[in-house]
C-alpha cells in the first residue's frame, strides 16, 4: 500500500491551500481593525475641525471689521489731504494771477 507521488503532491497542494487561506483571514482580519481605526481617527479629525471652524469664523468677522476701519480711515486722512493740498494749489494759483 504505497501512496501514490501525485496523491502525495495533491495532498500537499491541499495542506498548503488551507494554510493561505488562513493567513488571508488573518490579513483581513486586521485590515479591518485598522480601518477601524482610521475611522475612529478620520471622526476625531472631522470634530475638531468642526469646533475649529467656529473660531476661524470669529476670526474672519474681526478681520472684517478691522478692515472696514481702517479703510474708513484711510480714506478719511487721504480726503484731508487731498484737501489741504488743493487750498495749497488754489492759494497759489491765486497769487501768481
Amino acid at each position: 500500500m504505497m501512496i501514490n507521488v501525485i496523491d502525495a503532491l495533491s495532498i500537499l497542494f491541499y495542506i498548503l491551500l488551507i494554510i493561505l487561506i488562513v493567513i488571508l483571514i488573518i490579513l483581513v482580519i486586521n485590515a479591518i481593525k485598522t480601518l477601524d481605526k482610521v475611522d475612529k481617527l478620520v471622526d476625531d479629525v472631522s470634530q475638531k475641525s468642526q469646533k475649529l471652524n467656529g473660531l476661524f469664523s470669529i476670526i474672519d468677522n474681526t478681520t472684517d471689521a478691522v478692515v472696514g476701519f481702517s479703510d474708513t480711515i484711510i480714506g478719511f486722512l487721504s480726503n484731508a489731504i487731498g484737501k489741504i493740498f488743493n487750498r495749497k494749489k488754489e492759494n497759489q494759483n491765486g497769487e501768481e494771477e
